[in-house]
């Protein structure tokens, strides 16, 4: 009996990388779902015409009450929430999947929203089903790669991680909810202790791997009140930016302006700010990471330090978030039952599930160096 997902925001930016992946899985029935039924009855052409299968589809407003009814009524195993922006968003669409008894997880990285989905933890567990949140780059993928290097070190003591994204624009939606935090107090860890930095702000030039130098900025991501307790780490931090270095001067003034009170909205300035990238876009060279610095002490009790990088190539950047969801669908579709509660999305699928479900590895690849703190 094939394995039902219902991919809500089917035909967004991520949800159609989502979709083109489950689409051909062996074992797997997709069901796209989307308010706008145009856009929902060309996405399902497009994939049965390039995948050869026949996919299903629902239109309407996940968010509402009769979502419930729907999930019950196609005989859903799996939503898989792609419908951003996360910050600020209610957990109706999750409330729904628990009171339906169907598995769920999201493609948020908001940090309010990915810690704050334990509020549904007794009623998940009481109803038996899985609710996972930020099943994507940060906490999922960023978490699966410590975990895979975690054996070499008696102990962690920072965790510096960021990601940047090639010229290619993402979708409104994305803009919106990275830009909410502009200008606004972050808390991270240094040296144990709680410190505030601004979003947006902090300037840096990193040289990458194949990449030359990028600029990023403070980013606030999930990764912040998970990091603490599940490694023991005294410092963290997560940077990200643009592949042009002008995305990331645009999105640092705008932060200035909004903490000054010259911007009250961020959302008229992330729409224009969209435009103006896409006419950007062209001068981009297609490629993205995500790095992860870990210091700490190796087994033989001398420091330690790692550094791992995801890379992409060709603009294939969004598999990166989009490919933990797939991965997971994948894990469930062979059999794996995630254990029942409503939690972060980490320690649900390793690395190597993750390439897999991308399954590019001419586009996209991993590299791990360790070495000693001066190395």
């Amino acid at each position: 009996m094939a394995f039902r997902v219902l991919v809500v925001g089917g035909y967004g930016n991520f949800g159609s990388i989502v979709c083109r992946h489950l689409a051909v899985m062996p074992g797997i029935e997709l069901v796209l779902s989307g308010r706008d039924p145009k856009k929902l009855l060309r996405k399902v052409a497009e994939l049965n015409t390039q995948s050869g299968t026949v996919c299903d589809s629902w239109c309407g407003d996940a968010m509402g009450p009769e979502f419930k009814s729907v999930l019950g009524s196609m005989n859903i195993q799996l939503v898989i929430h792609t419908g951003g922006p996360f910050q600020g968003q209610s957990y109706a669409v999750a409330e729904s999947c628990i009171d339906a008894g169907v598995n769920y997880c999201d493609l948020s990285d908001s940090r309010a929203f990915v810690t704050g989905i334990g509020a549904l933890d007794a009623r998940a567990k009481q109803a038996g089903v899985a609710i996972l949140s930020g099943c994507s780059s940060v906490p999922t993928l960023s978490a699966a790669i410590i975990d895979q290097q975690r054996y070499r070190f008696k102990r962690i003591d920072s965790i510096e991680h960021g990601i940047s994204s090639s010229a290619k624009m993402p979708g409104l939606s994305t803009v919106e909810g990275v830009l909410a935090y502009a200008g606004k107090p972050i808390k991270l860890l240094r040296n144990g202790q709680v410190h505030e930095v601004l979003g947006w702000q902090d300037l840096e030039l990193r040289k990458m791997q194949h990449m030359g130098t990028r600029l990023l900025a403070n980013v606030d991501v999930p990764d912040m009140d998970i990091f603490a307790g599940r490694y023991g780490a005294q410092t963290l931090s997560f940077k990200a930016g643009s592949g042009l270095k002008l995305g990331g001067v645009a999105n640092y003034l705008l932060a200035q302006a909004l903490r000054k009170g010259i911007v009250r909205d961020h959302a008229p300035w992330a729409a224009r700010l969209h435009r103006w990238g896409l006419w950007f876009e062209r001068f981009g060279d297609g490629k993205s990471a995500m790095y992860i610095d870990v210091r700490g002490i190796g087994l033989e009790g001398k420091p330690l330090f790692m550094t791992a990088q995801l890379t992409a190539l060709n603009d294939k950047g969004p598999e990166i978030p989009s490919c933990a969801a797939v991965a997971l669908a994948a894990k469930l579709a062979q059999g794996y039952l995630p254990a029942p509660g409503a939690r972060a999305c980490v320690g649900e699928i390793t690395v190597d599930e993750y390439m897999a479900a991308i399954n590019d590895p001419e586009n996209l690849s991993l590299s791990v160096h360790f070495s000693d703190e001066q190395g």
